[in-house]
């Protein structure tokens, strides 16, 4: 296993055009979240009566507590909110983690925990209106087979729904599928993943019947993508890639011919045919830790990388082969480690893990601002969403920065919610939606 993947940092993990059409979100009525960013996969909405400002006390409709430890955003479908969670029990003993090898040595993370104990992995509805919780699921009851980082969470895959079923993936641990009312639909086993000792991060994506998942592994030699049948949890393809662990979320776009599948990694950044696996194209990879999820318009996609090496890189959607290194263009400061990208409006912003902004045009790469700082330090492993001019970048001390969006770097305002927050948020029915350490947040006027 190469040295970039022996993780010295946290790993919290977990614009839409409107020419843009994003398989994934067919079907999804207006003012719905159904997945990792929302209905593109690229964290922006085009809804505007949403508040700029809120305080414990001021603008929260509701707050719920949610029981164990969940970095996995919220989603949201009509009165339906789900999450996932995590709840830790009772040291096993004998219980420990997959073994880890870097190249013929054994070895352990130092912040690696987790898999010498019981836990509970459950998927919990709630109701939108209220806060109240609907019901709780447990997925998963049992050791873990791999270790996550001691920042993180086992429940860090952000779950997606369809307004029919939701799908909860817990990596390793299998993907559930249940109707909106609680019940077991069907389990899938997709296989063991070693994940470093780090945890799962990628979250499953929708495309017409099939749910994808990116499913790298330590070493790279036993990656793979596989679709799901949504209606059967029978297995539809799968398609090996020999890419090592990563955590980031595939993003499906539809192009003017075809829809593909995008994954980042280290070694390949290739696109795949979401219908069939078939391979389209593939680049050099990141040659990092791929973490954040990519952005795409019309003609590029754009894939970064923050750790050890601060890249991105804008690449032209719709080629076939091996498209070696060709790039339009690439960027090699600003990225950030965890939080993703945001492409809002007419411009590509990149947010460094300190909430440092770097505004650039998306066609060219032209830098229109960088350095664009939160007023207070700060952390941050959410990635940004935008709506209404506006971008929010959340700490992971709760406080929700207001950018406004454009070619020059304002701060509007300064939100918090009073407790720790490491999942991104979600924006829906005229709600901004934020899980913290403890409660879920709905902020509305």
């Amino acid at each position: 296993m190469k040295s970039i993947v022996r993780i010295t940092v946290a790993l919290i993990l977990c614009v839409f055009t409107s020419s843009l059409i994003l398989k994934s979100s067919m079907g999804a009525p207006a003012g719905t979240w159904p997945q990792w960013r929302g209905p593109s996969g690229q964290g922006t909405s085009t809804e505007t009566k949403l508040p700029a400002e809120w305080t414990p006390t001021k603008n929260i409709k509701w707050k719920a507590a949610i029981p164990g430890r969940g970095h996995s955003s919220p989603i949201v479908w009509g009165n339906w909110i789900f999450v996932t969670t995590a709840v830790e029990g009772e040291s096993v003993p004998g219980a420990k983690a997959v073994k880890h090898m870097d190249g013929d040595k054994e070895y352990v993370h130092p912040d690696s925990v987790g898999a010498n104990r019981k836990h509970q992995f459950q998927v919990i509805a709630i109701d939108s209106k209220s806060g109240k919780i609907v019901w709780t699921q447990t997925a998963f009851e049992g050791t873990p087979f791999d270790d996550r980082h001691r920042k993180s969470s086992y429940a860090a895959s952000t779950p997606t729904t369809d307004g029919t079923s939701v799908f909860a993936f817990f990596g390793s641990e299998g993907l559930y599928a249940y109707d909106m009312k609680g019940k077991l639909l069907w389990k899938a086993d997709v296989g063991k993943i070693n994940v470093s000792g780090m945890g799962t991060g990628t979250s499953p994506i929708l495309y017409n019947n099939l749910v994808l998942l990116q499913c790298d592994e330590e070493s790279g030699t036993a990656s793979f993508m596989v679709a799901i049948d949504k209606k059967t949890g029978k297995e539809v393809w799968r398609t090996p890639r020999k890419v090592q662990v990563s955590w980031s979320t595939p993003l499906l776009v539809q192009t003017s011919k075809r829809a593909e599948v995008i994954a980042a990694g280290t070694e390949f950044i290739i696109a795949y045919d979401p219908a069939t696996g078939k391979e389209l194209w593939r680049r050099k990879g990141l040659e990092s830790n791929a973490v954040p999820s990519p952005v795409a318009n019309n003609d590029f996609v754009y894939v970064v990388s923050g750790y050890p090496t601060k890249l991105a890189l804008a690449i032209a959607l719709g080629g076939n082969g091996d498209l070696a290194e060709q790039v339009a263009w690439k960027y090699s400061k600003g990225t950030a480690y965890v939080p993703s990208p945001i492409l809002y409006g007419e411009y590509l912003y990149l947010t460094s893990d300190r909430g440092v902004l770097t505004c650039l045009d998306p066609k060219t790469g032209e830098v229109k601002y960088e350095g664009g700082r939160v007023p207070v330090p700060a952390s941050f492993t959410a990635s940004p969403v935008a709506f209404d001019g506006k971008i929010l970048l959340t700490s992971e001390d709760g406080d929700t920065f207001v950018v406004k969006a454009g070619p020059q770097h304002a701060i509007l305002a300064t939100n918090s919610v009073g407790e720790p927050v490491y999942a991104s948020p979600a924006i829906a029915d005229g709600n901004i939606f934020i899980r913290g350490e403890r409660n879920l947040y709905c902020i509305g006027s």
